[in-house]
């Protein structure tokens, strides 16, 4: 898959097949949609590209939006590849591209930039400038400028029922079981390791620290988790704890993994962690021994957990 960061950057002439949209956490929702354009560019011998905008429009055009995103940009395209799109385009999104008249876009980028010869869309899409256009707006277009307009319909899209915005809901729950079923893949943070505090290996649980590198990405609500990550192109599994080590009175957020059975610096390495189950809330202990047993004790449960999920 191409990447793309600027409408200007595509110089294919080919004929495209092409959808729109924010695709944020390329969920099943997204899938039926995503897998058409995939299949029609087979058999059409089309170019399937995905435009989609970075900041996401609502960031933009709400400026007291605390909106937080399920992919990073870099996820996104990962997600993406993995389905088969050819081109990925991932235009800026500022107030001038948001001014933009429907027929302005549909001529100018649609057609003339991105050769479309079909447009595969959801039953509600609206598009131009205050998203006055709407899907009747679209066929219209494309009966003047030579392209076919495919809709997903109600029925199709309210079967699968799922929305970014359940997702997040899910996740500012700490619900990541539910969130990785809306998802069909499991909930994912990637960041830096970076060097903390040290506390975790002087009570025998030593933790990375995770640095999220993106500020808008969603974090799951504070808590104790069941994690993964791949390391070195093995699989490795662990618990993660998200909040302010109230035991230690800290106060500042963190994100801390600790691993099993794995005895290794991973000090300056990129780190994807997945979610797979929420084990608890984060508690205040009374002493550092208890903490010991509470960790002890999380572990069990996880292994358990693990071995069944996996049996």
């Amino acid at each position: 898959m191409k990447i793309y960061h600027n409408l200007s950057d595509y110089k294919f002439n080919n004929k495209s097949i092409l959808t729109l949209g924010t695709f944020d956490g390329v969920h099943l929702g997204h899938l039926r949609l995503l897998k058409k354009i995939v299949g029609d560019s087979k058999k059409e011998e089309l170019e399937s590209i995905v435009l989609t905008f970075f900041p996401h429009p609502r960031m933009v055009l709400q400026k007291d939006t605390d909106i937080k995103l399920l992919n990073s940009i870099d996820e996104k395209a990962q997600l993406l590849e993995v389905i088969g799109i050819d081109h990925l385009i991932i235009h800026p999104f500022n107030q001038e591209f948001s001014r933009l008249s429907a027929e302005d876009f549909v001529r100018e980028i649609l057609v003339e930039k991105l050769n479309i010869k079909k447009i595969v869309i959801g039953y509600d899409h609206r598009f131009g400038r205050n998203r006055t256009a709407t899907i009747e707006d679209l066929i219209e277009f494309g009966k003047n400028y030579g392209f076919e307009v495919e809709q997903i319909s109600a029925e199709e899209i309210n079967d699968v029922a799922i929305s970014s915005t359940k997702i997040r809901n899910s996740l500012k729950k700490g619900d990541v079981k539910q969130a990785n079923k809306f998802l069909g893949y499991n909930y994912m943070i990637s960041g830096n390791v970076i060097s903390g505090k040290k506390i975790g290996r002087t009570i025998g649980f030593p933790t990375a620290n995770i640095k999220i590198n993106e500020d808008y990405k969603l974090v799951p609500k504070d808590g104790v988790y069941i994690v993964s990550s791949v390391i070195n192109n093995t699989t490795v599994y662990g618990m993660m704890n998200i909040g302010k080590n109230p035991t230690f009175s800290e106060n500042e957020n963190s994100l801390e993994v600790y691993f099993f059975n794995l005895n290794k610096d991973l000090y300056g390495l990129n780190l994807t962690i997945s979610f797979i189950e929420r084990i608890r809330d984060e508690i205040k202990f009374k002493s550092i021994e208890e903490l010991k047993n509470q960790i002890e004790t999380d572990k069990k449960f996880s292994l358990s957990f693990l071995k069944i999920k996996n049996e």
